[in-house]
Order: structure tokens, then sequence, then C-alpha cells
């Protein structure tokens, strides 16, 4: 028998069953059948003849079994109780004949031998297995138990907690800049920093049973007869304790932590594998919500599971052609000139009504999807461009920046239509910036070098300041429409876009106000010196027929009014 068959052993119903009995029960019963296997056996040898027929060897089937329960003391035991009872056992049962000392001697050593080459075998075996065993539950690079000894501890938990009707709580916690500190100091410095935040956890509260490691950058606390509402007080503990200075490598640390969480109340029936899955789903809506800590609940896997719809639906609309691109023109103040327009995604389902990008772009920009269907978005502006004048912007996203072959394909999809590359703008936003501007900057840079416009949207918005206009390679700069919405109101308002328009003529960039909807709105940004604008008082985006009509009706009945509301 190797390892790999005791384990499968270990692995069958009834061995589990065995396994859950108490340890005095456990003994109290295997101790019960040896010694009925004995009785058995003395039995047969008798009813067969004596020792002179080959039964007695029917004896070493109790010694084999006490080698494999009790190792080599128990096998010795066993061995001296079958030689005794088979010394005691006459030659001939029917005659009465002794055996010969040299006879029953000789069995007795035999037995004996058996039993400690067997218990020998057996215990090492069992010190295998058990140090297999061991190594199977424990991460090798930090120590801590791993995601089969918690399965397993949880398994336990359950059932335990489910007989006594007590609740069982699980949190997920995961280092979010642990790459900052593989990349700074190294693996084994990740792996101590995770050791040592596990160490300070397990004493952070009594309801803690233990941690383990689940990834490299993920730990689980196992928590027992918990409560929903003392999560939030652990959470909270866990995270100020998690972020406190970590000395690793001589080197402080204060790390960035966020936590997921879930609890089976008594009346519930989970497996482990579904508390885990609640667990992450709680840490993922902590990371998107850029939160410290999420508690589980039923909206977030409900959101989960439509999410994952809706990207598969996305990706069969953009496979049948559902995706349109609608132009919202740009008019340039100084002469009321169509000076170019934005390209907006538009999705029209199977009943031919619009999906407003709202309800899919934020979910598809998290997603690899965002590059096909930017593909689809540069595809159509650059075959817009060929059949009308003027500049038009498309919207690129953090994802985009980081594919070098997307951005070598806009260039080429320019190339390919025959177009300046002037013509073509892209838009970035300052959070996409700043989520890596070494990479942002660098793709940019091969952008400008080829010809293409770019342009910061939603200027104003970001949380960076405006260090980072020095160093992109930008031609323009979009002023977010909340500093448009109460330019009629306040002059406050005023002054503010006054400074952003300013800033951006500081450094000879185009500046275009968005969200325009009124004429005075127009008015002011005229006077302020803003050099174009976009909004629903110009026009709302428009399918490309509607674009066209549009452009041709604009001189003779918009721009009029629109050219003494300036003035």
């Amino acid at each position: 028998m190797d390892t790999s068959v005791l384990s499968r052993f270990t692995q069958c119903t009834a061995y589990r069953r065995f396994e859950a009995l108490p340890p005095h029960a456990r003994q109290a019963l295997l101790l019960l059948v040896l010694a009925l296997l004995l009785a058995l056996g003395t039995l047969v040898v008798y009813l067969t003849g004596g020792t002179r027929y080959a039964y007695p060897y029917l004896m070493l089937v109790p010694v084999l079994m006490a080698a494999a329960f009790f190792g080599l003391s128990g096998a010795l035991v066993a061995g001296l109780a079958a030689g005794g009872l088979m010394a005691v056992m006459p030659l001939d049962t029917i005659t009465y004949q002794s055996q010969p000392t040299f006879n029953w001697v000789l069995r007795m050593g035999l037995y004996l031998f058996i039993a400690g080459v067997a218990g020998s075998a057996f215990s090492l075996l069992k010190h295998a297995h058990a140090a297999s065993e061991i190594i199977a539950r424990r991460d090798p690079s930090s120590g801590l138990p791993n995601q089969v000894a918690l399965e397993e501890a949880l398994s336990r938990r359950l059932a335990y907690a489910g007989s006594l009707r007590q609740g069982v709580g699980l949190i997920l916690i995961r280092i979010t800049d642990i790459a900052d500190v593989l990349e700074a100091l190294g693996p084994e410095a990740s792996d101590t920093l995770v050791k040592t935040i596990a160490e300070r956890m397990r004493h952070q509260d009594p309801l803690i049973v233990d941690v383990y490691r689940f990834s490299g950058a993920e730990i689980f606390v196992l928590l027992d007869g918990s409560d929903p509402e003392r999560f939030e007080r652990i959470a909270s503990r866990l995270v100020e304790a998690g972020e406190e200075n970590l000395i690793v490598q001589d080197v402080p640390l204060r790390v960035q932590l966020a936590l997921g969480s879930s609890y089976r109340s008594a009346s519930e029936q989970l497996t482990p594998e579904e508390l885990i899955r609640r667990s992450r789903i709680a840490l993922l809506a902590a990371v998107q919500k850029h939160r410290s800590h999420c508690h589980y609940s039923k909206d977030m896997a409900s959101h989960t599971l439509d999410t994952v719809k809706l990207i598969a639906k996305v990706r069969r609309g953009l496979e049948e052609g559902q995706f349109e691109l609608h132009y919202q023109p740009k008019l340039r103040l100084a002469d009321g000139q169509i000076c170019g327009c934005e390209g907006l995604i538009r999705w029209r389902n199977e009943d031919g009504e619009l999906i407003s990008p709202a309800s899919f772009m934020p979910k598809v920009e998290s997603t690899s999807l965002i590059n096909p269907v930017t593909r689809f978005v540069a595809q159509s502006a650059c075959r817009f461009a060929t059949q009308h004048t003027g500049v038009v912007s498309i919207n690129l996203s953090v994802r985009n920046l980081q594919d070098s072959d997307l951005v070598d394909e806009i260039k080429a999809l320019v190339t390919r239509n025959g177009i300046e590359p002037q013509r073509l703008e892209v838009e970035i936003t300052e959070s996409a910036l700043m989520h890596d501007m070494f990479i942002a900057k660098q793709a940019l840079e091969s952008l400008r070098r080829f010809g293409v416009r770019v342009s910061i949207d939603d200027f104003g918005t970001g949380f960076s300041s405006f260090e980072y206009l020095q160093h992109l390679p930008i031609t323009g700069l979009k002023i977010d429409r909340a500093f448009v919405k109460n330019l009629a109101s306040s002059e406050r308002a005023q002054r503010l876009m006054a400074c952003l328009i300013d800033v951006g003529h500081a450094l000879s960039l185009e500046v275009t106000a968005e969200g325009v909807e009124t004429l005075e709105q127009h008015r002011i940004l005229c006077r302020l010196g803003c050099d174009q604008a976009q909004g629903f008082l110009y026009a709302r985006p428009l399918h490309v027929v509607d674009y066209a009509h549009w452009c041709d009706e604009h001189v003779a009945a918009s721009w009029p009014t629109l050219k003494s509301a300036g003035t």
C-alpha cells in the first residue's frame, strides 16, 4: 500500500463516518474489532483440527489490522496475543495432542517478526501520509493554512454550527497594493508581508477561528458564532490593524486593504464554496466602490449576474451589427461654423429601440470587451470622416491606452481611409490618464506624432492637479458640463469658467465647452472667448443621415439666432 492508496481510502464515506466519532469511541471500536477477529481466528483453528494445519496463519489478519490501526506497538501486542492463543491450542483437537515447544515458539517468533515489519511499514506510511496532508494544507511560501484547509475547516464549522444553531462568518481580505511590494522588495518580502498581516489579524477578535492564505494577495478570516451586525466592527478593526505600519526586511510598509464578508445564519443551508463565492462578490463590490469593506447582499449577486449577461449581449450585438455611431455637432463660437462632431456609440436592440450608453459602457470599460468596441467606434468614425468635413472625435478608455495594437490600428484606419490625421481627435478623461500616466503618455505621444489630435475630456472634474498638462502631448481641453450648467445664474461659475478657458489658452490649447443647453449659456461662452461648444442647444447626437440634414439646415435656420444671442 502506498500513500496514494491510503489517501483514497481516507476519502471513502465509511472512513469519514468513522473519523467523525470521538477519539475514545474510535479506539474502543477498533479494539473490539481486533478482539473479535482474534476470537474468531482461534475458533476457526480449533474447529479445523488445531495447529497441525495451516489455519493458524489466519491469526495474522488481526495482527496486520493492528499494525494498520495502531502501528508498531499495536502490531506487537496483537502478535503476542495471537501467538499466546496459538500456544495453548492443541496440535490436534481430536486427540488433544500437545504442541512441541519448538513449534509454538517458532510460530510466536514468526508472528512477532511479521508484526514488527508490518507495524514499521504502516507507521512509516502514516507518517508520510500525515506529512503530505500537512503539506497539502499549508501555503509553502508563508506557512499559513491554504485553500484546502479553509474548505475543510469551513465544512466542519458549518456542520457544527448548524447543530448548535449558530452562525458562521467569513471575511476575504485583499492587499490591493501588494504588487508594489513585490516589485520593490521581491517575492519573499510579499510573502512575509502576508504572513505578518495574517498573524496580526488572528488576534484582533475572539470570534476569529483562524486565518488562511487563499492566493498571493488574499487571505480569508474564519469567524465563529458571529452575527451580521458585528461584521462592520470586526472589519473596521481588521482594516486598521492591517494598514498600520509593518516592518518587512527592515523597511516600514503601510498597505491598503479591501474586505468582503459573508455570513451564514443558523437557518441557512450553504456549502463552503457558496460562502467563499459570496465573500468574493462582496470584495469585488468593495473594490469597485472604492470602499474598505462591503458585506454580501443578494443584490450584489444579481448585479454580478446581470453584468455577465450584459457583457454577453454586447459581444453578440457587436457580431450582429446592432451598434452604430451617432454624431453630435461642435460649433466654432467665433463664426458659428460647424467645426466637427463627436462620435457617440449607440446600441439598437432587436426591437429597434436605442439603448443608452450609460447602461452598458461603464461595464464594458471594465472588461477587455472595450477594445473591440473602440475598434468599431474608430472604424465608423473614419468612414464618416471620408464623407463629411471637420474633425471627428472619439473616446478612449484606460484599457485602450494599454493596448498598443489598438493605437496602431487607429493610425492604420486613418491611412486606409485616406483622411488627414488631424481630422481625427481622441478624447481621454483625466481619471483615465491618472490610472497610469506613463502608459498614457506613451500612447498619446504615438498618436500625436502621427498627427491625431488629443483632447482632455471632462476637464476639471478629475482629482489630479494641473501639473500633468505640461507633460502630455494634448491639443485641446473639453470643459465638463458641470461648469456650464450654472453659468447663467452664478457669477462664481462664470469666473471659474473664465479661469478654465484661460488655462487652456495659456497652453495654446483649443477649448471646448460641452453640455450647452440655453442661449444664455451660449452667449456667456462667446463673451468669455471659448473656442468651441456642443450641446442640446445646437443638436442632440444624430444618426449619420440626420446629421447631414442638420448641417444643411444649420446655417439658414439656426445660426442667425445664435449669432444675435452671442453678440
